[in-house]
Formats: C-alpha cells, structure tokens, sequence
C-alpha cells in the first residue's frame, strides 16, 4: 500500500496547479488522471492558444447558486499572479478583445509550465489511472485502483465537469460528492451553441459560416455585445455562448444585429441622401450581402427603393434586423460546450480552503464546483484560484 500527504483526481488545469502548488509547500503529493496525458483541455482551449486568464477578472462575471463563494479565492490568486508565473517561465503572450490572454505560441506552452511546477515540487504523477473506489476509514481516504491501494490523508476532486466528453469527461467528482453527501446543483451545458426550430433553421441555414457583431439579450436582461456566427444547426459566436449561460429552456432571444446604429435614423439620412436607391443596397452598407438576401427571403417582402419604403415598412426593418427575436429550441449540449454549469454545492465548502464541511480533508476545486465564469479566460482563472486556495489550505494543515 502506498501513502502520500495528498491524492488530486484529475490532472487538468486546477487540479496541476493544485498539485503543483502543494508539492512546493513541502506535501508529498500523487496526481492521477484517468486520461493518457495531463491538460487535455488546456492543450485545446483557445484555438490551440489557450485563453488562459483575463486582464477583467472580477467576482461579477462568475456565476453560481452561492454567487459570494469565488469572491474570497479570486483575491487571494489573481490574474495578475498567473500572469507572473507564465512570464517567470518566459512565456509570451497577447491580448485579444476584452481582455482575453493568450499565448504567442502555443497552449502546450503551459500545460509544460504545470509540468515544470509539478516537478518543482516533486509531484508524482499518473496517466490512465482509474479510481475504482474511495473509502474513508478514520481520518484517511482510501482509494482503490487496478493497480492497487492509497491511503491519503486528503483527497483533492479536480476532475471537471461534462463538458466536452471526447477529452475524458466523467460525472467521477459528482459521484464521489454524492458518496460523502454532498449536494450537487443539477448541472447542464453552457458557453454552447444554440439550436434553432427546423422552420426557422432551414430559412438561416445559407448564412452558416457568416460572423455579425450583435447584442443579444436574455428574458432576464442581461446582454452580451459580441460576434455571432450562423451554423448549419444554429448560432454559435461569443455572444451567443455568453448568453447560453443565462439562457433557460423555453425562453426567448432577442438579437441587435445592428448594435451601433439607429437603423431608423440611418434610413432616413440615405432616403434624403439616395432616394432611388435599393433598401438591399443600403442596408448592404452595414451588413454582409449574403445576409441581407436572406433577409429579404426570410421576411418574404419585396425589394422597394428607398422612397418606395413605406413608414410601416420602415418600422418593420428596424425591428427585424435590430429586434430580432428567436425562440431556441436548445443547445448542442456537452458534446460542444466550454463548461458545465452546476455541480458541487459550494455552500457546503469553505470559499477560503475549498474543503468540504461535513467531511474534513476533502476538496473540491475547479469546474466540478457549482462555479463558471464568462467566456474569454475567466475559467481558467478559476481554475488557478481555487487550486491555489486549496494548496495553501493543505500546506497550512501540514505546518500545523
């Protein structure tokens, strides 16, 4: 039987750095992943770049059940000390829009960073490691895997949530919560796509592979202004992943396809300016041709000149293309989602060390927790948080 200080399940990015960070404080640590290389998420996320932090970070842009719990971590490792660490191990990087931090080159540039923390700190660490089995037994976990036994005196779950099952995404942290009576909030897909209804669908469906900037509104107000982009099953682009987010079944969206203009205030200039002038070719000075022919499919009206447009007509535009209102009829689900929403009722853990309340020496950290963020670095930012928050929580119980 072997024995370590701390076992963490799951070597993505909170549990790597978690790892990391507690092998630095003098813990012996293992990290096991049931996967056959650590950071698979890392080595996508971002186009290949990894958005790995956000220059915004703040506790508004997080969501969950319990919307105070990623306030305390969040001050205490802030995007400011991750941008430290990438620029300690020499890793360039850029800002893309609103704040978003990506590598110059390329995300396996910091999956091999965690590696280097891990070895700082003399990690032990495991690929295509299975956890067949935790038990508790006084004041230490055991866990039972095909190779044999671990005994550990605290146990760290980093193992994600369901997003993105082709990576190794397992319901392994919610079991294991389950187990221990922890509550888990009902989870589902988010920073995803949405579908569309067929009829709907197969009007919009020459348009896919066309980007737009837009607002796009949910029935509780909140409002995201980013691009979206026409897929052949739906919506997808930053705004429309943002707004998944708040999105609930059965709801509609309401997309600003002209965010910058009063559309209204524009046709009445260009008819004083250009009466014999096509509204196709006016309002192709804003949006893509191929979108504004499909428009006037979509609408099923005829294609007057300007001064042919009636006020009725006018008013009907400007509410089409700047109120255009659309029911979803859901998601692409987990297959293509960024996070998972849900998961590990924080109420039931410390905001300051991550640890479970009803059972000492067990954590929870990262997505598997009832915490997301915003798209554009905010999960990970996460990640690095709470990872940190429970590292310096296990160091402190060694000292003691």
């Amino acid at each position: 039987m072997e024995q370590y200080d701390v076992v963490v399940i799951g070597a993505g990015a909170a549990g790597m750095f978690c790892a990391a960070q507690a092998g630095q404080l003098g813990l012996r640590v293992l990290l096991l992943d049931n996967g056959k290389k650590p950071g698979r998420k890392i080595l996508m996320s971002g186009g290949g770049r990894c958005n790995f932090t956000n220059l915004h970070v703040e506790p508004a842009a997080f969501l969950s059940q319990n919307p105070h719990f990623c306030k305390s971590a969040l001050s205490r490792y802030t995007q400011w000390d991750f941008i430290a660490l990438m620029q300690r191990h020499g890793i360039a990087y850029h800002e893309k829009t609103l704040g978003q931090l990506f590598c110059d080159d390329s995300a396996q540039q910091v999956v091999d960073m965690l590696l280097k923390e891990c070895q700082l700190g003399q990690v032990t660490l495991r690929v295509r490691s299975e956890v067949d089995a935790v038990v508790r037994q006084g004041d230490e976990f055991m866990l039972t895997l095909p190779g044999g036994t671990i005994k550990t005196a605290a146990l760290v779950i980093a193992t994600g949530g369901l997003s993105m099952p082709g990576l190794g995404a397992t319901p392994f942290g919610y079991k294991i919560a389950g187990q221990f009576g922890v509550p888990v909030i009902p989870t589902r897909a988010a920073l995803v796509p949405v579908t569309l209804h067929k009829p709907l669908l197969e009007q919009v469906s020459a348009l896919s592979g066309i980007g737009v900037p837009a607002l796009v509104s949910a029935e509780n107000g909140t409002m995201f202004r980013e691009n979206i982009l026409f897929t052949h099953r739906g919506l997808s682009g930053p705004a429309v992943l943002q707004i998944s987010s708040f999105w609930q079944s059965g709801e509609h969206l309401t997309i600003n396809l002209l965010p910058d203009i009063d559309l209204a205030v524009f046709l009445a200039q260009e008819l004083c300016d250009h009466p014999n002038q096509s509204l196709k070719n006016t309002l192709a000075k804003l949006l893509p041709r191929r979108f504004v022919e499909m428009w006037f499919t979509l609408l099923s009206i005829p294609e007057p000149t300007l001064k042919q447009l009636t006020r009725r007509q006018q008013t009907d535009w400007v509410m089409a293309l700047q109120q255009w209102r659309i029911q979803p009829n859901g998601t692409e689900g987990y297959r293509t989602a960024e996070v998972t929403q849900g998961g590990v009722d924080t109420r039931l853990l410390s905001s300051k060390t991550m640890e479970c309340q009803r059972v000492p020496g067990l954590y929870f950290i990262g997505e598997v927790v009832d915490v997301i963020g915003w798209l554009g670095g905010y999960n990970f930012q996460w990640a690095w948080s709470s990872a940190w928050a429970c590292a310096q929580a296990l160091g402190a119980v060694q000292r003691q």
